[in-house]
Formats: C-alpha cells, sequence, structure tokens
C-alpha cells in the first residue's frame, strides 16, 4: 500500500515495518486505537527485509524467535531449521503482515523526515514524503541495526567495479562465480557470508581489522518430534525462555558457579560440551566469564585453540584468534567460518597496523600493497540503536531536537521514553535489553509496556506522559554501573558506538534482561514512578 491514506489523524503514530512496528500496531489496533506505520522499505520485516546478503539467518534459534501474543500462530507455523533463514523468517513476517491484516494500516515507501511535538494541542505533527500526519502518541520501531555503516575511506568512489553492503543487499542476490572478491570487515554478516561468497568466488581476500570470537551453529533440519514437544509446552518453554539471561536459552543449562572454583578438567569439559551442541550460550557454564578476566581468559584461550586446530596455515590461524575480552562484542555463531580459511582461493589481510589506505579504480591499497577486484564487499556494520533515530529531526517540548538531548550520548528512561519528549516511545532503544536478548521477547515485552501505559493514560483522564529529567539521569547512571561492573565495557563495540567516527561513547544496552522486566513491572505498580502524566 504506497498511497498517502486520507486520514492525517491517528491515536499514534508508528515508524518502522519490522517485527517491532507490526507487534505495536497489533496491540493498538487490538485496544480500538487508530495508528499509521510509515515504512521506508516497500515491504515488511526491518532488518529481514534489508539484510540479503548470502548466508544471512538468525543466531537465536528458530522455535524461540517467533512473536507469542496469539498461540494458533505459534503452533501453527513450522520452521524448517535449527536456525532460520533470513528468506524463511522474511516469510514469517509476511505471513504475520497477511494473516492480521496489517497491511492496511501500513504505509510502504515512506521515509519519516522530521516528527515535532505540538505542546499547546499535546500531538505530533510527523512529516514524510508522501504527506504530513497528527498523532498523540509516536512511537519509534525504527530498530537497533537499520542504519548501515559505511567508513569514509579514501577515494570511496574511486572504484569502477560493482560494491555492496551486507546491510542493504540487493533483492535479485549476486552472483559472485568467477569474481575476484574483496570483503572488508569480519562481524557477524561478513562471518556469515564469508564461507558462502568463498564457495562461489574465483578469489576471495578478507580485510580484517579485528578478529572475532565464533561458535559453530551445528545448524541442521528441526526434528519433528524434538518440534512436537516444543509445541506441548510452548507457553512454559517460552515463559522459561524468558527468565534466562538474554530471554533465550532454557534449554541448555546455566552455571551458577564460579570457573575459578572449577577444575580445569571442568570447565574443559562443558565448554567442549557447549560448543559441541553450539549456539550463543556457549559463555553460559559459568557465571563469572563476564565478571572475572581470569575466568575470561579460560574461555577466549578455548575458541583461540579451536582456531589454531581447524585452520592448517598456523600464520592465517594467529591471525583470526582474538585477543579481546570474549563477550564484550556480539558473540558470533558460524557454519564453516574458520575452515574457510583453508581453501586455496580464500586469503586474510590484517589492516590492524595498516589500515586500508584508500580504493582505487581496480581495488584498493592497504600497507602500500594494491589489491585488484571485481567487486567488493563492505560488511562494517551499522551505526546501532542510535543510528535511525538520530536522522529523523524530532523536536520535543521548546523546540528541542533529540540530536542535541543525545549530544553527550543518548540519554533515556528505561529506554521506553526521553524526557523533553512527551508520548514519544522508543522500542528497543538505547537504555534497553535490546541487542544484549532475544529481540522478540524484548520487543514484545515493550510494545506490551507501551500499549498498557497508553491505556492507563486515558484511564487517568490525561493527555501526556513523560520520564522527569531526575529518572533519566538515575538510569543512565545504572545503564553504565552495571556494564562498568562487568567485561563488556572493555572492548572498543558498537555497543559503545566505537565503530563510527564522531559517535560519543556510551554503553547502550542495558545488561539484564530477566531484571530489566522487574524494574518496569515496578514502575507501572508505582503509578509510574519516574514519569510525568499531564
Amino acid at each position: 500500500m504506497n498511497e498517502t491514506h486520507s486520514m492525517t489523524e491517528y491515536d499514534a503514530i508508528i515508524v518502522g515495518a519490522g517485527f517491532a512496528g507490526m507487534a505495536m500496531l497489533h496491540r493498538l489496533r487490538s485496544a480500538g486505537r487508530t495508528a499509521r506505520v510509515l515504512e521506508a522499505a516497500s515491504g515488511v520485516g526491518g532488518t529481514w527485509y534489508w539484510n540479503r546478503y548470502p548466508g544471512a539467518r538468525c543466531d537465536v534459534e528458530s522455535m524461540e524467535y517467533s512473536y507469542q501474543f496469539d498461540d494458533e500462530l505459534q503452533q501453527q507455523w513450522e520452521w524448517s531449521e535449527k536456525y532460520a533463514t533470513q528468506p524463511e523468517i522474511l516469510i514469517y513476517a509476511n505471513h504475520v503482515a497477511d494473516r492480521f491484516d496489517l497491511r492496511r494500516d501500513i504505509q510502504f515507501d515512506t521515509r519519516v523526515h522530521s516528527a515535532v511535538f505540538d505542546e499547546a494541542a499535546t500531538r505530533w505533527t510527523v512529516t514524510t514524503e508522501n504527506g504530513v500526519y497528527s498523532a498523540q502518541f509516536v512511537i519509534m520501531a525504527t530498530g537497533c541495526l537499520s542504519s548501515t555503516n559505511t567508513p569514509a575511506f579514501a577515494g570511496i568512489d574511486s572504484f569502477t567495479g560493482p560494491t555492496y553492503h551486507t546491510g542493504q543487499w540487493p533483492h535479485d542476490g549476486v552472483d559472485f562465480t568467477g569474481k575476484r572478491v574483496g570483503i572488508i570487515g569480519t562481524g557477524s554478516s561478513s562471518i556469515q557470508s564469508i564461507p558462502i561468497i568463498a564457495e562461489q568466488a574465483a578469489e576471495l581476500t578478507v580485510f580484517q581489522r579485528t578478529a572475532n570470537y565464533s561458535v559453530p551453529a551445528h545448524n541442521g533440519a528441526l526434528d519433528p518430534q524434538f518440534v512436537h514437544e516444543i509445541k506441548t509446552t510452548y507457553a512454559e518453554f517460552r515463559a522459561d525462555n524468558s527468565l534466562m539471561p538474554g530471554a533465550f536459552g532454557a534449554r541448555t543449562p546455566r552455571g551458577d558457579t564460579s570457573a575459578l572454583e572449577a577444575t580445569a578438567q571442568e570447565i574443559e569439559a562443558d565448554l567442549e560440551q557447549r560448543w559441541q551442541r553450539g549456539g550463543l550460550t556457549f559463555l553460559g557454564g559459568f557465571n563469572d566469564f563476564l565478571l572475572s578476566a581470569d575466568a575470561n581468559e579460560i574461555a577466549a584461550e578455548f575458541v583461540r585453540n579451536k582456531i589454531r586446530s581447524i585452520v592448517t596455515d598456523p600464520a592465517t590461524a594467529e591471525l583470526l584468534c582474538p585477543h579481546h575480552v570474549i563477550g564484550c562484542k556480539r558473540l558470533c555463531v558460524d557454519t564453516g567460518y574458520y575452515a574457510t580459511f583453508n581453501r586455496p582461493n580464500v586469503h586474510l589481510v590484517d589492516v590492524s597496523k595498516n589500515p586500508i589506505e584508500t580504493l582505487t579504480t581496480a581495488g584498493l591499497r592497504t600497507g602500500g600493497v594494491d589489491y585488484e577486484f571485481d567487486c567488493i564487499v563492505f560488511a562494517t556494520g551499522f551505526d546501532a540503536m542510535t543510528g535511525t533515530l538520530l536522522k529523523i529531526d524530532v523536536r520535543g517540548v521548546d523546540g528541542i531536537t533529540l540530536q542535541d538531548a543525545w549530544s553527550a550520548g543518548p540519554r533515556t528512561y528505561l529506554g521506553l521514553n526521553v524526557h523533553g519528549f512527551p508520548n514519544f516511545f522508543t522500542i528497543s532503544g538505547p537504555g534497553s535489553p535490546s541487542v544484549l536478548s532475544n529481540m522478540m521477547v524484548s520487543i514484545e515485552q515493550h510494545v506490551h509496556w507501551i500499549g498498557d501505559c497508553i491505556d492507563a493514560i486515558e484511564a487517568k483522564g490525561a493527555k501526556a506522559i513523560e520520564a522527569t529529567e531526575a529518572a533519566q539521569t538515575e538510569w543512565v547512571d545504572v545503564v553504565n554501573l552495571i556494564a562498568s561492573a562487568t567485561l563488556v565495557h572493555n572492548c572498543n563495540s558498537w555497543y559503545l558506538g566505537a565503530n563510527v567516527p564522531g559517535k560519543t561513547r556510551v554503553f547502550m544496552p542495558f545488561l539484564g534482561f530477566p531484571m530489566y522486566v522487574e524494574v518496569c513491572d515496578d514502575v507501572v505498580a508505582n503509578d509510574y514512578r519516574g514519569f510525568v502524566m499531564s
């Protein structure tokens, strides 16, 4: 639905038609409210609409990565693999949109330019390239990883061949058969795509600035009996997941003892068992892998030894061995990543000491050496969590802009609202668990909280809600205090915005999903403590 809707006044405007935007639309419509979703893409799916690079798939198991608001949907939908691919997740997103008739309230191909709060009317005016809208509430469902980051390399426009970014992949795919391909970056999207591209390309050269830890997925087709067992007690299964750190992995026991109190054999056995099972619960065997540098180093060295055992060339293996804290960057999950460097057509170039100097007409130059390619892939990640939000001209009370309010880094209360911006909500925004959790669980928790909050505003006869400055300041301090008490604060990761030049270094996600839910519930139970309704 691309045309501008004739009605321009709504209870709520939702920006983004990914999983967050669709869930929020369904929640508001179920409460009898009018809402309009504005989406820049031509379809639903958010990150799964744009990220179509080879090998793209979820790193949370399929049976844990779905909506929970409709039991029939959970029971009837069938995933095919342990870890769902991007195409299958996008099919699921479209199925949800069709099943609940969501498209009639979604306007595609519509990019939001500004959102301005009118204090007298207690309403937001949202301006897009296709029209202007008025709403009491604005809900940003813009995603945490939706603004791609391409470093400002010298000569960026010089290369005469095609370039691709993993976060904005051509919808008709790319055929690398017989091509000389250069890929810049070794983050999650690169780790997933490199094995696939290597099978097609004549030559693949990987430019690595920072080696990353990755654990095997051990992906495969889902066993029907296993699926039946899960679905028999799906509600209990998902409830157990929500109590786990990160809100996933309930089937894999979590340890509650210190690695420093265990024997070397016990630690090795636990890590080996988790390595063989695969997935993001690799560090879950002991409670201090992210608290103690000594304990963390044991797990890190375990992975480095795995890399050395897989990669046959010792020099390449050492280049692939990370030496930062394991877990301070998002742990990657792969299928054959390290083994790919045993292929004769795959080459690894370290650019940590000799950064890429310039792109050339034929390729790029680094360390004084010219490399020639037919095409180049930028796997350089995202301006995470705040990138898309700050691209929109958002103006709150007294005309303050979100850019100015966040000039020293993003500041929110609970990751849900910003002081000075009444009736302005963010789903999975900075200050919430977001990327440190199962995003589907975090999204629905936020959607329900926001929906209940809007109901409460109406029930109290109020028109607006806004976080107090004191509550916001305290929350920002809590987020950073918790992070600083762990090892996750020790890396120049995109959690801190360190991958984007000039971005203020602030640890953005809240570490601790189950505790976060308790805090949010307690805020509500205490008459929305830290908020002012007016």
